[in-house]
Formats: C-alpha cells, structure tokens, sequence
C-alpha cells in the first residue's frame, strides 16, 4: 500500500483529521482525533500487517490524558559511573533470556529493571501457553522464531529446573459443513508455514480426550507440540542462572534519559546514577517506543493492549487437562482469539485473555465485563465452567506494534543499540529463540571494538527450590531429618514449608516481599489466596531481615502491610 493510498483511506473515514507522511522509512500519522479508539484505527489504517515498514503514531488524542511513566521511590548513586559492555533495560522474559545467553560470554552486562521484582508485568501477567504456531502467517518474525522457541522449550526448562508440560492444544468446531475448509487449512499450515503437528481430530475423539467438552463438538484442529509453563517462574529462573553467570541485575531502577553524540549512546541517566554503556539492549515492553525516542531512533509506535485472566481452583482443573477455545466461523476476525482455557503446570485452570485497546501502558485493574465476557465464550467450550470456581483474576497489558510484528534488529540511526521490541504473545514461546539471535548480534557489533572471549565456567544449570509436596514420603522424610524447617507447614493450599520459604530468601536474586516470595514458591497462591498463610510468611521474612514486622512489604516500597504495632 503505498501513501496515496493510505491518506486516501483516512480521508474517507476521518475526512482530513489525519495525514501520513513518508520520513526515515517509516510512516509518519499527524493530526488530531477524540478518542484513543479512532487513533488505533487510523494507525491501523496506514499499517501492513508484518511490514518492516512501521507506522508512528504522532496523532494527537484529545481523550489521552499525560500519564508519565511510573519510577522508583530510590534514589542514590549505586551504578553511577559504571561502563558495562552491555545495558539490558527490561527484566521480563525478553531482558532476562537475552541476559542468560550472553553470559556465555566474559562480559560485564548489566540488567536494569524499574520494578521491584522481575516479570511484574507482561511476563507475569499472561497465559503460560507455548504456542505452536498455528494462526501465524509465514515471512512474520513470531512465524520464524515460534517453532524454533517452542523447540528449545524442553531442554531449557530442564536445564533451568522450570516445570513444563505439552498438554496440547485443541481449537474446537461446532460447524460441520466446516471440515474441508478447515482439513485445507491444516494441510497448508503443516506443508507450506511448517506447522508439522497439526491435524484434525474428530468430535468423538476430542470427546474420548477431554469429556467435559461441549457435545456439540464436530471436529477440532489438535496440535500436540502446544505446551503450558509458569511465565514469572521461568523470567525468574533466567534471570537467577544469569546472575550466577556473571550478570549484574539492578532492580528499582528506570532509565528516566540518555545522550546520544554522533548516532551513539554516550551515556544512560537513571534514578540510580549515570551508567556508560558500549551497547544498549532494549527489551522495554510497552515502553520499548520510549526508549527508542530517548536514543534518537524511534520509527514504530507501541499501542497498548489489555488482557484479563481469571485463575479457577485445582478442583476445577480436574474438568480437563489440556489448552482449548472454540473457533466461532459468525465472528469477524479480531487481534485475538478472545482467549481460551488453559490447565497450568499447578493444575489449576486458566480463562482469557480478552483483547482490549488502551493508551495507559500501567493500568492493571481488572473490569467485571473482561470476565464475563471471556467466561460467556469459554462455557461454549466446556460447559462446566462456573465463575465460582475463580480465586483470583489479573490483567497484563501488551505491546504490540501497529504491524503486528516483533522488531528485533539493531538500531536504524544509533549504531549502539538493538531493539527487542513488539513483543506481544507469542512472546513467551519465542523467547528462547530471539535470545540466541540478539546474542549473536550484541557479540558482533561488540566485537568492533574489542575482544570478546567465551566464558569458561558459564553453566546453564540452575537449581530451583526443592519443591517438597512433589517428592514422595521417603524423599520427604529425609529432606526434614537434615532440615527440619521443612517439616513446618506454613501455606496449606499449596503445602509449602517454612524451609523452601527460607531458600527462597537466600536464592540468587533475593526479592524478600510477600509476593516475591509468593511467585517464587507459591505461598498464597491456593483458594485462600495468602488468607492463612500471609502473616506466617510476612513474619518469616521479618526474621530472616533481623527487622521489624513493619518493615516488610507486600510488593514494593510503596506497599505497606503493616504500620506498628497497636498493643
């Protein structure tokens, strides 16, 4: 589509408000509108889907309030003065696998997070689903690197001691008149785009499979490759194997400007200090456009997407044990499959995401209609399903680009940089995958300017905490004669002790809140949602510090559980 075409697109749904302009190879949207809601569509509009070509939202929304970027409360001088080799902004499951496989190297890289904890944001706030790859179109960057992640998913989980499962995908039909089009469909998803476990399965087989299934189920695509892990605990098992690697990570730290000289980054201001890096790796999420505009080489906008999921109990998860969503044929198509249900490697059940369109990059709040919406297509898959079932709900917001695409290359006008932005779902899948290539282009352009020699005690080896209630009655026995920490029961839901609590506190990346240690070992996460157990693991945590009751927090500086005492 070339730029007469789209200006004459626009003008005939915004009648003059909005003009595209071709500058730096990249798209250029200039003019006013009301709504958020117009300025996606008018984006979307002037945008190829998959195109390197990107468009640049510089549309001005009367309905965008400024909502500056969230920082840290801390401010000292902690990395002030400190050149890496390398600058890693971001420690979601991009940031932390791009961290991992360059400490192969001997390196000095540093990953700067402005969180208080790792994947507190996309990379914890999705489904878990490792994609097969199925709905994505070949000649994308998610089709070249989904069937090589979704690959690697077994041996890296391994070697980083993440539990992970292929319970296999099945997208489910309720038209029969449907099943050639559909058997077409397959044959050119697994001859032509490489999907090669797809096929079709009939309706009594996806009955024999899983019973709770609607009855009326004619037929369903089935890809076996499809699997399910922990999004935060395989961000946090990256990130620990990086650190033992070598690599420095800098929690509560934002990257607030930078100086660029001659298309280089000179230098990265943070509240934590002036840091110099030789190379810059951007893995930002929703705020990858912005550091893109503080390095001078912005040319693709981020338009941020919301998604809701509600967690069921693990009795629920007995209804089934695999990933599954109706394919409604009435519906025009969407940016999202309006989400589906997923059993997760802790046996409860998953439901969503939805999709929806947002200009605030940080709002998580959970809506009531994203639940009931996602729950009202979802019992069309499986009956069953009662919002009663649910213990908790969350929502993550995506950032996706207005092409749909990831964008992994170096920097277009900064020689310094490379951008790992874009990534939306797949993103999990293909993270394994965009690291080793990022890995291989941060080596060569440093190799520019300096030597860059393996490391010899790099070790992809990461032991997790011993998972006690998935070991039998001899192994437990044996782990609390040696500690009997492990003996003390403080989260019935999830039967976790005291002793695994304590490991976590002494893990590689010590996150000592509540819900770091929450996600890390999963106290609170059971029906009671932390109800029983909250105190207990508040004042472990107290104890192992030597601090006050008062001091510990729930998951930032900012979240007070307690204030003193009051007798």
């Amino acid at each position: 589509m070339n730029l007469n075409q789209i200006n004459k697109k626009l003008n005939a749904r915004f009648h003059g408000a909005v003009r595209a302009k071709l500058s730096g190879g990249c798209i250029i949207l200039s003019g006013e509108l009301p709504t958020w809601q117009d300025t996606v569509e008018a984006c979307q509009l002037a945008a190829t889907k998959y195109s390197s070509t990107h468009v640049v939202n510089d549309i001005v929304c009367r309905e965008v309030k400024s909502l500056p970027m969230r920082t840290p409360k801390l401010q000292d001088s902690a990395l002030d003065g400190r050149k890496p080799d390398i600058l890693i902004i971001g420690g979601g499951i991009s940031g932390v696998s791009i961290a991992r496989e360059l400490s192969k190297w001997k390196l000095d890289i540093l990953l700067v997070e402005k969180e208080a904890d790792l994947a507190l944001q996309a990379s914890g706030r999705n489904d878990g689903e490792v994609h097969p790859g199925i709905d994505l179109s070949k000649g994308s960057k998610k089709h070249y690197y989904i069937r090589k992640g979704n690959a690697m998913f077994d041996e890296i989980c391994r070697e980083l001691d993440v539990p992970f499962r292929r319970v296999g995908q099945y997208v489910c039909f309720n038209k029969g008149f449907a099943k050639p089009l559909v058997y077409l469909y397959c044959l050119y998803r697994k001859k032509h785009s490489g999907i090669s476990d797809t096929k079709l399965i009939s309706g009594t087989e996806l009955k024999r499979i899983e019973p709770n299934f609607a009855e009326e189920f004619k037929f369903a695509i089935s890809n076996p490759s499809s699997g399910c892990v922990c999004p935060y605990g395989l961000t946090i098992a990256y990130a620990e194997n990086a650190v033992q690697n070598g690599v420095e990570i800098a929690l509560n730290t934002a990257v607030l400007d930078m100086e660029v000289e001659n298309g280089e980054i000179k230098s990265v201001k943070t509240n934590r200090g002036v840091v110099y890096p030789k190379l810059v790796i951007s893995a930002a999420g929703v705020f990858a456009e912005d550091i893109a505009k503080m390095a001078n080489d912005r040319f693709f906008s981020i338009h941020p997407r919301r998604g809701t999921n509600s967690i069921l109990d693990k009795k629920a998860g007995a209804y089934m044990h695999s990933i599954a969503s109706v394919k409604d044929l009435t519906v025009s198509k969407t940016h999202s499959k309006g989400g589906g249900i997923l059993h997760t490697v802790h046996n409860n059940l998953l439901i969503g995401p939805d999709a929806v369109e947002t200009y605030e990059k940080e709002n998580t709040e959970t809506h009531k209609e994203s639940i009931e919406a996602v729950f009202s297509k979802q019992k069309r898959t499986m009956p069953k399903l009662s919002e009663r079932d649910i213990i908790t709900y969350f929502t993550g917001v995506r950032a996706p680009t207005f092409e749909e695409d990831f964008i992994i290359e170096s920097g277009r006008k900064t020689k310094n940089l490379i951008h790992c932005a874009g990534i939306q779902s797949p993103g999990l899948t293909t993270a394994p995958a965009v690291a080793l290539d990022i890995e291989k282009m941060a080596v060569q352009m440093l190799r520019r300017v300096q030597t860059v020699e393996k490391n010899p005690n790099f070790s992809p080896i990461r032991h997790g905490v011993p998972v006690l209630k998935d070991m039998n009655d001899k192994q437990r026995a044996e782990m609390i004669r040696k500690n009997p920490d492990y003996g003390v029961i403080v989260c019935r839901c999830e039967e976790i002790s005291k002793g695994e609590i304590l490991d976590a506190l002494r893990s590689p990346i010590c996150v000592p809140t509540v819900d770091g240690i929450k996600k890390r070992i999963r106290p609170g996460m059971g029906r009671c949602q932390g109800g029983f157990c909250s105190p207990l693991v508040t004042q472990i945590i107290a104890d192992f510090l030597g601090v006050p009751l008062s001091e510990v927090k729930k998951s930032s500086a900012d979240s007070a559980i307690t204030f003193g005492r009051t007798k």
